[in-house]
């Protein structure tokens, strides 16, 4: 079984679907397998009975995705699932991100792969918690382009009304406009995934909305141009030791191109290594560009020798990182902090690959109000702070690469901030 529009060698992009818990998204993938032919229907009348039997009916499309037993028997989404997927133009691979809070972590390291997002926001449940932090996160995280996927038009109360679809539209559109997308070239889509309207058949229920289904929006993503011009970068996401190869760092290319035989330094690690071989799905390659997610061999260093966080570059142009006694300057746009925060203030920074505890050493200003060296700061504030992070991080300056200056800031199992890096300051 296979799609009729299977080609590997056409343009890949990486493509996130994010939201709130139970907004739909396991289901709204595994619908678009479904309805464009990537999965045949037993396979969903299999996983439809397993779930019935735990009590969980209508779950049978999530189960797509949902590959781990505990997952099955929660009904949640808790790792990053992967799925090859192919529409006229593109070949996609479907990363499944968890929206429970608890997961957060995984859901960013998925969408910083990601070259463009589905929010999924239910029509009778609008924006919540979740909704505001991915819609945040997938900015901050470099997501470009972002289709909004106003889920559940069938539930009872929503009835597929057009007036229900507006209201969503325009409480998703001010907290759209606030992360900072361009909200003109968001589509939105009226869709009920477990029923199938709009998601790749066009929907008789709603007559009103006559724009594209969710599968035309996504096969109508424009391709990100490809920096292969610019130094090589390449966050490290996993290491493998794999028996009989060796170490296997794996990871997406953001700039440059990665070719075999050429020699790559790992900061922070501050490693080097040749490369011995490059592998992008199952096939060896000479050379990888930007976007594609690579494994590659490197010679001679264990896998111990470096981490995920690190990055990957080039010798004569090495990735930037940041000691445990340097310090860096970040714009930041503060989301939701439970109390006024000062300097000392120490959460965990994502940026990349990479988690680090970082503390607040400087209130530099309160872009808001203008104030220099504020005293403290509060949900909904915006600022430049020095920060200094408890151990090195690679991370690079907003003007050289703002592919891998963009961080989030996370304490007590949320989201509570977002930025920028500005400029490193080295010693």
């Amino acid at each position: 079984m296979g799609s009729q529009w299977e080609d590997k060698s056409k343009p890949h992009l990486n493509i996130v679907f994010v939201g709130h818990v139970d907004h739909g998204k396991s289901t709204t993938v595994g619908r678009l397998l479904l309805d464009s032919e990537h999965i045949e229907a037993h396979v969903i009348e299999k996983f439809e009975k397993e779930a019935s039997e735990r009590g969980k009916a209508g779950f049978g499309f999530a189960y797509v995705m949902d590959g781990l037993k505990e997952e099955r028997e929660r009904g949640i989404t808790i790792d990053v699932a992967h799925k090859e997927f192919f529409t006229p133009n593109y070949y996609f691979t479907v990363i499944d991100a968890p929206g429970h809070r608890d997961f957060v972590k995984n859901m960013i390291t998925g969408t910083s792969q990601a070259d463009a997002a589905v929010l999924c926001v239910a029509a009778d449940d609008g924006v919540n918690a979740q909704t505001k932090e991915h819609a945040f996160l997938a900015r901050v995280l470099g997501v470009q382009q972002l289709i909004v996927n106003v889920n559940k038009m069938d539930i009872s109360g929503v009835n597929y009304s057009q007036e229900k679809y507006d209201s969503v539209v325009t409480e998703v559109t001010a907290l759209l406009k606030m992360a900072g997308f361009n909200t003109d070239e968001v589509p939105f889509i009226p869709c009920a995934a477990l029923a199938g309207d709009n998601v790749f058949n066009k929907s008789d229920n709603m007559p009103w909305y006559n724009g594209m289904t969710l599968f035309e929006a996504i096969d109508k993503i424009q391709m990100p141009p490809k920096p292969t011009d610019r130094p090589l970068r390449l966050p490290i996401q996993d290491v493998y030791k794999i028996s009989g190869i060796g170490t296997v760092p794996v990871g997406k290319i953001e700039t440059g191109v990665l070719n075999a035989g050429k020699t790559v330094v790992f900061n922070p690690s501050q490693q080097s290594a040749e490369v011995k071989s490059i592998e992008m799905h199952h096939t060896m390659v000479e050379k990888a560009e930007p976007g594609d997610n690579v494994g590659f061999n490197v010679r001679g260093l264990s896998a111990t020798d470096i981490r995920r966080g690190d990055v990957a570059g080039y010798t004569d142009t090495p990735p930037m990182f940041v000691r445990h006694d340097e310090t860096f300057v970040g714009q930041i746009q503060l989301m939701d902090i439970p109390k006024a925060i000062g300097s000392g203030y120490t959460p965990v920074f994502h940026a990349h690959t990479s988690q680090v505890a970082v503390r607040f050493v400087d209130l530099l200003e309160n872009s808001k109000t203008k104030e220099a060296n504020p005293p403290f700061l509060k949900t909904g504030d915006a600022a430049l702070v020095r920060f200094m992070p408890t151990k090195p991080m690679a991370i690079e300056q907003m003007d050289a690469f703002p592919e891998l200056a963009r961080f989030a800031i996370r304490d007590m199992g949320k989201t509570v901030a977002a930025g920028v890096c500005m400029k490193v300051e080295k010693k």
